[in-house]
């Protein structure tokens, strides 16, 4: 399997479960690898037989900052859904990085993987 990453998207959006989270934005930083099959992009060189990065990366954050979820892992798990449908990739890995939420910690944030890597 091949994949196609975006890593470092920069989204502005609601998420916490505390009150004062729910009345602010917060950047957090989306990472993105996607399970999908390149050889015939490969072969033809046209844009038309591989998946967009910049159409995903488009749709992840347009659906990120709208969302308003309290936990990360719903964003995730959400996000995750919607690369599998409507991207259509076989697999995804997802991460989270909600940044300095911690006291002391350089970041914290969620992985998680959907779909089949065979």
């Amino acid at each position: 399997m091949d994949i196609i990453f975006v890593h470092g998207l920069k989204v502005d959006c609601v998420i916490g479960v505390w009150e004062w989270e729910r009345r602010i934005t917060q950047c957090i930083t989306i990472d993105l690898d996607l399970g999908v099959d390149t050889a015939l992009a490969a072969k033809s060189d046209d844009l038309e037989d591989t998946l967009s990065y910049k159409g995903v990366a488009k749709r992840v954050r347009v659906f990120a900052a709208d969302s308003g979820f309290r936990l990360i892992e719903t964003l995730a798990e959400e996000i995750a859904g919607i690369l599998l449908k409507e991207f259509s990739v076989s697999w995804c890995r997802v991460r989270i990085d909600k940044g300095t939420a911690v006291r002391g910690a350089r970041s914290v944030g969620v992985i998680i993987e959907r779909g089949s890597r065979s």
